[in-house]
């Protein structure tokens, strides 16, 4: 008599092997897309350690100091404007970031992913510990400090384009926002895993807290060049399916990414987030001039920039505001903005799902944004009167911050895909995410900016600067709002699913 295969057994052989690789290649990307963030993340806990309100840490016994006020920073972060030195710590990163990743798209198309992209992981190690190493060097260089900022910001480039590209290879149709919205809360997890590991050593040795970051994105780069899988043909399984002509009218796109790689059916674009270059033969690159007058590049690109305005600034000072203002240590302030993150999770799931039920992309980032503007007043006000309120507001502001920042850097970029002067034509899309996400990364560069020039101010004022940062975003989306609340005016026959942006 036969015996019954196991339920365990008969759950793993239900999924075909191509499942089984798509799966891996998701759970890989996912991976080093969180390393990736995960190593960017200690500078904003190490910030509170190297300015300290030394009157409240205890002298060691054999220190003698009488009028030195300041005996516990570390140099150059030791003096009056040691905020705007941050600043400039944040923004030698980002700008590098923003500039390299205009081109980094070209070098990621050009050259095999799986080497790319574990040079860039290994790289991104070894910049995010020299800075770590600066603490046991006993190194008190500005220029030290930013010029391995700024090399890690480039390297730091060949990471998005990669692992977009990769999963555009393996994956096809489904979903559009849900997906994204899981997948994409890498960056999230990326932040959150950051805060606790540096976290873990900012108060004993703040050195730690980088070096231990940059040798886990390293060791992913080592798992990058085992395992990684650049194309389902490479190891015998099948390319993607894409939609049919009927999808593009229906307004169906691509659930993550559409393939870059499928050679007999054609190349209908990706959904990166990130810039990229997907070469196309035939394929014939439009302007910037010309993907600037598809609908909706300009008003998105702008949006993104206030967003991700809004959302770095957060990632590099929230720590630092939760420390001088709830007079929390460097530790748990860490850990406490990592509530921030969860929210963000949570939040970009919640505008995936919705914008897929309302197919109303512009308008959830809208009513998200809207929503966002007085919670970070009301944020700044009470969030940390007790315990409970600075996380119940953590979690709300994450969420209403991040959601808009994930659903324009995923769906709305598949969106703009199904445009008609797009079909068919990878290489104008990479152009047009070329534009959107350049403009918002160099968004990203100008909110730590601003946050460290107006702190010295005052934190309220910091927080009026977001304010109208989120207001402004909101100003750009109202013509597409306006259209997709036309669109759902008119009959359900003249409207198949989709409002045209």
């Amino acid at each position: 008599m036969k015996s019954p295969v196991a339920p365990g057994i008969r759950l793993i052989t239900s999924f075909s092997r191509d499942s089984w690789y798509r799966g891996f290649i998701l759970f890989l990307t996912f991976i080093f897309y969180t390393s990736y963030h995960l190593s960017r993340k200690p500078i904003s806990i190490v910030k509170s350690e190297l300015h300290r309100n030394c009157s409240q840490v205890i002298r060691p016994a054999d220190l003698n100091i009488t009028d030195n006020v300041t005996w516990c920073d570390w140099a150059p972060f030791d003096q009056d404007n040691y905020q705007t030195l941050f600043g400039v710590l944040d923004n030698s990163f980002l700008i590098a970031y923003a500039i390299g990743m205009f081109i980094s798209g070209m070098f990621g198309e050009r050259l095999p992913l799986r080497y790319y992209l574990s040079f860039g992981m290994l790289t991104s190690g070894l910049f995010t510990a020299l800075f770590g190493l600066g603490f046991y060097w006993n190194i008190h260089s500005l220029g030290y400090y930013a010029f391995v900022q700024v090399m890690n910001g480039l390297v730091q480039t060949t990471g998005w384009p990669s692992v977009v590209a990769c999963v555009g290879n393996w994956f096809g149709k489904g979903k559009r926002g849900f997906i994204m919205g899981v997948w994409n809360s890498h960056t999230s997890v990326g932040n959150i895993l950051g805060s606790l590991i540096a976290g873990a050593f900012v108060s004993t040795a703040w050195g730690m807290s980088f070096i231990v970051p940059g040798l886990i994105i390293a060791s992913s780069g080592i798992l990058c060049f085992f395992f990684l899988v650049e194309k389902p043909e490479d190891v015998n399984c099948s390319p993607p399916q894409h939609h049919s002509d009927g999808d593009q009218e229906s307004g169906e796109t691509d659930p993550l990414l559409r393939s870059s790689s499928n050679v007999n059916r054609g190349i209908n674009g990706s959904i990166s987030a990130e810039p990229q270059e997907i070469v196309e033969e035939d394929a014939k690159a439009i302007s910037f001039r010309e993907a600037l007058c598809i609908p909706g590049v300009v008003e998105f690109s702008l949006c993104l920039l206030f967003a991700k305005l809004v959302s770095y600034t957060f990632l590099y000072w929230l720590p630092l505001y939760i420390s001088n203002v709830a007079h929390f240590d460097a530790k748990q302030a860490g850990d406490m903005s990592t509530l921030f993150d969860a929210g963000g999770i949570l939040g970009g799931i919640l505008a995936g799902v919705v914008s897929d039920y309302t197919e109303g992309r512009a308008t959830t980032c809208f009513v998200m944004l809207v929503a966002a503007a007085p919670m970070l007043y009301v944020y700044n006000y009470i969030g940390q009167r007790s315990l409970a309120t600075t996380i119940g507001m953590l979690l709300l502001c994450g969420g209403l911050v991040n959601g808009p920042y994930a659903l324009i850097t995923t769906a709305v970029s598949a969106d703009l895909g199904t445009h008609e002067s797009l079909r068919g034509n990878s290489r104008a899309l990479s152009t047009v995410t070329a534009i959107i996400d350049g403009t918002g990364s160099i968004g990203a560069a100008l909110g730590p900016l601003f946050a460290g020039l107006i702190s010295p101010t005052g934190w309220n004022n910091v927080f009026y600067m977001l304010i109208s940062a989120d207001i402004l975003a909101c100003l750009f989306l109202s013509r597409l709002v306006y259209k997709e609340f036309r669109g759902w005016c008119q009959p359900v026959s003249q409207v198949r699913g989709f409002t045209e942006i």
